[in-house]
């Protein structure tokens, strides 16, 4: 598989922010550069990527444009970005407040909510379902909104109306999964799905793939064929067709699996992809891999996408960190 670097003058640099794409451009907005002046370097800036040009841009916006932060969620629905939550570190405490930018008039506004508002967390996901936006998982504070070290993970669902502005509670009818923060999620042919994660008051990495049903809020684990990608945080997930790619991510480095410190972790640079709609040829690939098949009398690229399949990426290196 071919790659490429592409060298992007005027790209934001910045760490656990948020970005949407709509048509050719990506939105990116919060963040803050790790390790230098979090005052001064904190992001309230939407900086602009046009995938045509391959060219970053940070345009003049207007309206009330929110407070910065790192750890919030952004989805889109007809070209409208939503901005949910996060932790507001000048302010030292979680953000439950919504803000829309009009990605054609680069306007924001502030979302005079309605309903009982989902708690204040970060690192949470929210994902967008025909005119709903489900919020799922995230780091809050049994007190309130500020941060008290009395953590908690929230799992109980709350869906959010685009289009009345309205919170919901959303139909929950069976066990959900763990809560969790810096999970992936996504949606598929109407249903929310939720992989991997964090929490720190269990000192636990998930690795589980849950489905969601809105309709009748069943929550269901999902058990996949093949070899999926190890306990993780942090990884990121897209959907292209009836496939999702997931690439990278943060889990404990195996020399330290008994400790899960937070100072022993590596990140991953492999790719895995979960195909919702397998062709004969890859249901064939796995089960001569289920079985152990005699692989000597295969094709040579047969042999070689089978090796792939199965053989772990050795550019992973530990990383020294506890935060995301």
């Amino acid at each position: 598989m071919p790659c490429w670097t592409v060298h992007l003058e005027g790209g934001p640099r910045r760490v656990n922010h948020a970005a949407v794409a709509v048509g050719h451009r990506v939105f990116s907005f919060g963040g803050y550069c790790s390790g230098e002046d979090y005052e001064t370097l904190r992001q309230i800036d939407v900086h602009v990527f046009n995938a045509g040009t391959e060219k970053w841009w940070t345009p003049a916006v207007s309206g009330h444009i929110p407070g910065a932060r790192d750890g919030h969620s952004a989805c889109v629905l007809d070209r409208t970005m939503y901005v949910f939550g996060g932790f507001e570190q000048l302010a030292d405490c979680f953000s439950n407040d919504i803000h829309k930018l009009d990605t054609k008039l680069l306007s924001w506004t502030l979302v005079k909510a309605k309903g009982a508002p989902a708690r204040w967390r970060d690192f949470h996901s929210a994902t967008v379902i025909g005119s709903k936006m489900f919020v799922f998982g995230g780091r809050a504070d049994r007190s309130g909104p500020f941060h008290s070290n009395n953590e908690i993970y929230c799992n109980r669902i709350r869906a959010f109306d685009l289009l009345t502005e309205t919170w919901l509670d959303a139909p929950q009818c069976s066990a959900p999964p763990e809560g969790r923060r810096s999970h992936s999620a996504f949606a598929y042919q109407g249903e929310l799905y939720v992989f991997g994660g964090y929490n720190a008051r269990l000192n636990r990495h998930f690795q589980d793939l849950w489905r969601y049903t809105p309709e009748t809020g069943h929550w269901q684990r999902v058990e996949v064929q093949g070899k999926g990608p190890c306990a993780r945080r942090r990884q990121c997930c897209c959907i292209v067709g009836d496939k999702i790619l997931l690439f990278g991510g943060t889990s404990p480095s195996p020399d330290q699996q008994d400790l899960q410190d937070e100072f022993y972790l590596m990140d991953h640079s492999d790719l895995y992809i979960l195909d919702f709609s397998p062709s004969l040829k890859t249901l064939c690939k796995l089960a001569v891999l289920h079985y152990s098949l005699d692989q000597s009398c295969l094709p040579h690229d047969i042999r070689w996408e089978l090796s792939a399949m199965t053989t772990n990426s050795t550019i992973s290196r530990p990383l020294l960190s506890s935060h995301g």
